[in-house]
């Protein structure tokens, strides 16, 4: 029993939080005998679909090489094997930036000079889990400092080896987040855990010594930021950065004085997000000398972030937000401190195009715009944003940037897009990485659509040459011609638009064929405020085609699009694939963000629904074949729609969801709960937001009741589903509430025993709680593994084939 703010919860099931109980263990045993029972039936589809996956990857493959310091280093998949194998080559010499013709199909180590780095196939052995937490290389490429996980609790052991005779030195660092060398590899700086799973503390090691010695540099009393140590990225620097979810701040410590004090670059304020980098004009003075910068992104001034290039030969620090040179900045239009950047801002439309003469010019006019930041390299500048929902890069040469920087004018920009033809009918993601090096001649970027696999280019800035470095392979008779992909958009409840991106197959979809070519007139679709046409709601329409709709929206995360192997097997089945950028994500900025959190938080959910319901109302889709799929806070947003919209919905896949948010968001002890108060609220201290909360999360909306007069939470997980499955009729979906049917949608839920993000008891009540309302509720508990689930590929690609298969038989689709 739960008693907050004068409001008593009687919970049933708060006796599964004790993970070691019999009681719970059985549990857990009889729901995944259950899950294993209940999807039997089509063990020939999950079988299918698994092949299919299989047979069109390259399991034998490596990555395109990437230089650091003296190496080449790539990673070299192979057929059969889980993990990829870590390698590198030497560099033929200081001008070495084409990387080496490997042949992918040789053993790791099998060309001349090869070293493999690290094979997590053999590190792996003995464990039922194994992940890596990250690797860290000496400049000389002589030590190796990496940490593994074998439980799924995202705490790490890591370790120093000798690359060079392959022996480790004794100390260990034992349940850590992470650690990095000082480039010499005299020295480690590593973060420490709380109680509660938070990064709170850093700590330094000399290397060779045993780390009883070792001694606390900075500790963050503050609960709600999290905190992470790294080298910078000209490495100058170790960097200290804190961060909570509205605040954060930069310490340094420069690499030649590891045993001096860490000192914030701009202290931090209270609602501020700063990150900073450094880079210089080399050449840049009238005499010749460099002009040495930092680049600063920060939204002291602006919500969507702008971009100041400081000169830090103008003084000594500490230095202030909003000095130096504005580079670009983003919309302020419905932000919540819109109108301090423009007046009546806040109270315009997000889709508002924003026209700032400051800005480069590839950036006037944009909707929705957002800073993501800047990077600076020997030749080049390469600068992230968002527009109209969607990432884009733009790059111009580092010559133009200092005649621009000297002359105060909008800096020239152009707009990158991929070397393609037809580039324009895609969704397509895009973004600079491959380019660890300062002094890297050519810019990596990488592309992807729906439709379209991954690519890998390089671009010389200079001249605008493009080059392809590699593109992934499909086989198994794909043709991206075979495809479609488009982004609509859905004016919801609250007159908001709300982009939805959509992809098929023309042959196998009917419903989208039936448009033909034309797909202009779905551009737009009505929610008709919130309410689904009557002649086709609560599941009486045989119209449209069976589709799978997922949606995120929290924590400024984006969906955007890109390429899934897995996926294709739903589209050749006919299914219309549907993602809902709702609102509580960044798809569209900060604005996008803040009108989906806290108080606001119910237009993730509406946004939602009134998408589906369009699509619905549209004919394109059918409320009986309709699936929806989210995990972790996505898991939120499906319990909710659960509960507001059975009817839209057949079946639901909620992934390690976050389903019984309240009670969770209640503990100031559980691992991130603190933290998370930024972007739920404090229901704790706040009554508002607690009976806000509460009217949403789905575990207390969930239906209540119990079957056949047997006391809610008492009885073995058997017990309450009969065991009979040939005829047991509670998981037909209909339930009764107050004496009225109710039809609910079906309901899987994956959940890990060793998840530290959502703990397992949330998923496992809210199911509990659904089956003892006869509603048919299954899960797949791991007991090997945390948040992300299973480690190794083919274990992975079984359990996207079992789920997916979950789907399309929900969905009415067997072989």
């Amino acid at each position: 029993m739960r008693t907050v703010h004068g409001d008593t919860f009687r919970d049933p099931y708060e006796w599964m939080r004790d993970k070691n109980s019999p009681e719970l263990q059985r549990f857990v045993r009889e729901e995944n005998e259950y899950y294993r029972a209940r999807t039997a039936g089509f063990n020939a589809l999950k079988h299918r679909l698994f092949k299919e996956l299989k047979s069109r990857v390259d399991e034998t493959d490596m990555s395109v090489p990437t230089r650091m310091d003296g190496y080449w280093y790539f990673v070299r998949t192979q057929e059969g094997l889980q993990y990829g194998v870590q390698c590198r080559l030497p560099i033929a010499g200081p001008d070495d930036w084409d990387p080496p013709s490997i042949e992918a199909g040789d053993a790791p180590g099998g060309q001349p000079g090869e070293q493999i780095v690290f094979d997590p196939n053999i590190e792996a052995k003995g464990h039922d889990f194994f992940r890596l937490g990250g690797l860290d290389l000496t400049r000389d490429g002589r030590w190796l400092l990496y940490g593994v996980d074998t439980a799924g609790s995202e705490r790490y052991d890591y370790r120093i080896r000798s690359l060079e005779d392959g022996h480790e030195l004794p100390e260990v660092f034992r349940g850590i987040a992470e650690a990095c060398f000082t480039p010499d590899g005299k020295w480690v700086f590593y973060t420490m855990l709380d109680q509660s799973w938070r990064p709170c503390a850093v700590r330094r090691h000399r290397v060779g010594t045993s780390v009883d010695d070792d001694v606390e540099v900075f500790r963050e009393a503050d609960e709600h930021f999290w905190i992470g140590v790294g080298l910078s990225f000209d490495e100058r620097n170790m960097v200290i950065g804190c961060s909570s979810k509205t605040t954060s701040e930069v310490l340094m410590l420069p690499v030649d004085d590891p045993e001096g004090e860490f000192r914030a670059f701009i202290p931090r304020r209270e609602g501020v997000e700063y990150d900073v980098s450094f880079a210089r004009f080399e050449g840049g003075r009238e005499a010749g000398a460099d002009i040495p910068l930092a680049l600063v992104y920060h939204n002291a001034n602006n919500p969507n972030f702008e971009v100041d290039v400081v000169d830090l030969s103008a003084h000594e620090p500490p230095y202030a937000l909003g000095e130096g040179v504005i580079v670009a900045q983003g919309s302020p239009y419905g932000c919540e401190r819109g109108d301090e950047v423009e007046p009546g801002a806040r109270e315009k439309p997000v889709n508002t195009p924003y026209n700032n003469p400051d800005n480069p010019e590839i950036l006037r006019g944009a909707r929705g715009l957002g800073i993501e930041g800047i990077a600076m390299y020997r030749d080049f500048v390469v600068l992230s944003y968002r527009s109209d929902s969607l990432p884009h890069v733009a790059v111009m040469a580092k010559n133009e940037a200092l005649q621009d920087f000297l002359a105060h004018r909008p800096w020239r920009f152009r707009e990158l897009k991929p070397d393609e033809d037809g580039v324009n009918r895609h969704l397509y993601s895009i973004g600079a990485g491959g380019n660890p090096s300062y002094n890297v001649p050519r810019l990596r970027y990488s592309f992807a659509s729906y439709t379209q696999p991954g690519q890998l280019r390089e671009l010389d800035v200079a001249t605008g040459s493009s080059r392809l470095l590699k593109r992934a392979k499909v086989h198994g008779g794909f043709d991206a011609a075979n495809y479609r992909e488009r982004r609509i958009w859905v004016r919801v409840r609250d007159g908001e638009l709300v982009p939805v991106s959509l992809v098929w197959r023309p042959d196998r979809c009917k419903a989208m064929a039936a448009l033909g070519e034309d797909f202009s007139r779905i551009d737009l679709l009505d929610c008709a405020g919130g309410k689904a046409d009557s002649r086709r709601s609560g599941g009486s329409s045989t119209s449209g085609s069976p589709m799978f709709i997922t949606g995120y929206g929290a924590y400024e995360a984006d969906s955007d699009p890109g390429f899934s192997v897995a996926r294709i097997s739903m589209l050749d089945r006919g299914v219309l694939y549907a993602v809902v950028h709702v609102r509580g994500g960044g798809e569209m900025g900060r604005a996008w963000y803040e009108q989906g959190r806290r108080l606001n938080k119910r237009n993730t959910f509406n946004d939602f629904v009134d998408a589906t319901k369009a699509l619905q109302q549209a004919g394109l889709a059918d409320p009986r074949r309709s699936v929806a799929n989210g995990g972790s806070a996505g898991g939120l947003l499906m319990g909710a729609v659960a509960n507001m919209a059975p009817e839209c919905y057949a079946g639901i896949e909620a992934d390690v969801p976050f389903v019984d948010a309240l009670t969770s968001i209640l503990d100031p002890s559980l691992p991130l709960t603190v933290t998370e108060w930024d972007e739920w609220g404090d229901p704790l201290h706040d009554k508002n937001v607690y009976d806000y909360m509460k009217s949403y999360s789905p575990y207390e909306n969930a239906p209540f009741g119990h079957w056949q007069g047997e006391a809610e939470g008492t009885g073995s997980s058997a017990n309450r589903r009969n065991g009979n499955l040939e005829n047991d009729t509670r998981h037909s979906g209909d339930c009764e509430t107050d004496g009225r049917a109710l039809r609910y949608p079906k309901i899987f839920a994956t959940t890990s025993l060793n998840d530290t993000r959502v703990l397992y008891v949330e998923p496992l009540k809210w199911i509990a709680r659904l089956q003892s309302r006869g509603i048919d509720a299954i899960a797949r508990i791991e007991v090997e593994a945390g948040h992300g689930g299973t480690s190794g590929r083919y274990k992975q690609w079984q359990e996207v084939s079992d789920e997916n298969a979950w789907c399309l038989h929900a969905m009415g689709i067997e072989e």
